[in-house]
């Protein structure tokens, strides 16, 4: 895609998502409604979605896209080393990127975006895959950093519902799987 087609679905995927999201305040709505909308307008999306700090390690929030990895450690993969370093990354082709974690062998380039609060409390990472190599750039990081500071920065919502949501849905696994054993 050339700078200016993705400048370009970038302002339109912007501002569908401000129309859509306008006095919303509620976290969760605002991702999967975020995940959705860049599905739909960006065509190098493969998955997108979000990853949410819950008790020391990142646990998939909403996405779109295939199955993605349920629990990734801080430091591990794209988005733990994102996430420890609170610097977006950029990786050109995943296979070459120490540690990668393979969640679909379809993905071959990645776009991760940490989400701080205005306090500098990581709240989760933005998480991006496509299929083609060398997908993301600048650009991308550029619309995708001030999405994230626009629908996040002001949330420590997000931080107290998901560690409470993660709780909740953790008991739930370990319920399930003690009377499936």
């Amino acid at each position: 895609m050339q700078s200016n087609e993705k400048r370009a679905a970038y302002q339109s995927f912007i501002e569908t998502v401000r129309a859509v999201l306008e006095d919303e305040k509620h976290p969760v709505t605002k991702m999967a409604t975020i995940a959705c909308l860049g599905k739909q307008h960006l065509p190098t999306y493969f998955w997108v979605g979000f990853y949410c700090m819950v008790e020391g390690e990142l646990v998939v929030g909403p996405y779109q896209g295939s199955l993605g990895c349920l629990r990734i450690a801080l430091g591990r993969g794209v988005c733990g080393a994102s996430a420890a370093q609170r610097k977006t990354l950029v990786v050109e082709d995943v296979h070459a990127f120490a540690d990668h974690i393979a969640c679909d062998a379809a993905s071959n380039s990645e776009i991760v975006v940490p989400i701080l609060n205005k306090q500098g409390e990581l709240l989760g990472v933005f998480d991006v895959d496509s299929t083609e190599f060398g997908s993301f750039d600048a650009i991308d990081q550029e619309f995708l950093e001030a999405l994230m500071n626009e629908h996040f920065s002001d949330c420590d919502r997000l931080r107290r519902s998901m560690a409470r949501d993660g709780h909740n849905l953790a008991v739930a696994i370990r319920e399930a799987q003690s009377k499936s054993s």
